[in-house]
């Protein structure tokens, strides 16, 4: 074992024991006494995205800090589970150990492969197997039942819509998605005047469904798009709030407007600079 290795055995060790002193009911942290599963829920995925962030920024020092506390989701989720008996960190870590060894034949057996896409192909003939899926059984319903239950929404319709489109499942040309696009608006509007919220938002969702499907036609990126949306609201909104020197909402429309395309040209010049 080299001395990375033992440190990282070591440093591990020490957050195990920190998290099972913040459980501790004699002088342990109330806040983590209160937890459960459930409550982390959102925790983990805050920070799964936290994490995701970070490393899209390639801040090193951020990098480290979030998936510290994208790890300490899941030592406390361990220790949580522990208490009653359920598993452990031992038990989770030995799954997934287990899990690549078997999943990786061409590395830890004598399977011999020699692309990236036999990798894939081979990893998925094994995921079958262990779920006791068969070649005559059909498993895409399955597998497209786990990402909508799975997955954050968008990232679920990009990888439905993918796996889907593998089968020929899909419109013959563009032009197909943009019909549909079109006549989903159109409901969508019939909707909001005339039907309940349900309907409404049924329609709503159909309408973002069918741009992932435009989005998968041009190969474009659905989430990176709007994850661009959301960074360029944010920095226009600071700029604007920078310019403001009483509340926004004590703004008129029109005002609150002028200052937002005067923020959109700032940032449009300022990337256009050399």
């Amino acid at each position: 074992m080299s001395n990375s290795q033992s440190r990282s055995l070591t440093a591990i060790q020490e957050l195990i024991e920190v998290v099972a002193k913040l459980r501790d009911p004699d002088g342990g942290c109330p806040w983590d006494l209160a937890q459960t599963p459930q409550t982390l829920i959102p925790h983990i995925i805050e920070e799964a995205y936290e994490t995701a962030d970070a490393i899209r920024q390639g801040d090193r020092n951020a990098i480290v800090e979030e998936l510290g506390d994208l790890l300490l989701q899941v030592v406390l989720q361990a220790q949580i589970a522990s208490e009653s008996s359920q598993f452990t960190l031992a038990e989770i870590a030995d799954g997934i150990t287990e899990k690549l060894i078997r999943r990786h034949p061409h590395v830890f057996g004598d399977v011999e492969i020699n692309s990236v896409e036999e990798v894939n192909e081979n990893w998925e003939k094994i995921k079958a197997a262990e779920k006791g899926e068969t070649a005559q059984k059909p498993t895409l319903a399955s597998k497209l039942s786990r990402y909508a239950s799975t997955l954050p929404p968008i990232a679920a319709g990009i990888k439905i819509s993918q796996k889907a489109a593998e089968v020929n499942f899909d419109w013959e040309s563009v032009d197909g998605v943009w019909d549909k696009f079109h006549e989903e608006m159109a409901e969508f509007e019939h909707a909001l005047k005339h039907e309940d919220k349900a309907a409404q938002e049924s329609e709503l969702g159909d309408i973002m469904f069918v741009l992932i499907q435009l989005a998968r036609w041009y190969d474009l990126d659905a989430s990176s798009a709007l994850q661009g949306t959301n960074d360029r609201f944010v920095q226009r909104f600071a700029l604007v709030e920078a310019k403001c020197d009483r509340p926004l909402s004590d703004y008129p429309p029109e005002e609150l407007d002028a200052l937002w395309n005067q923020a959109k040209a700032m940032l449009a010049k300022q990337k256009g600079a050399p």
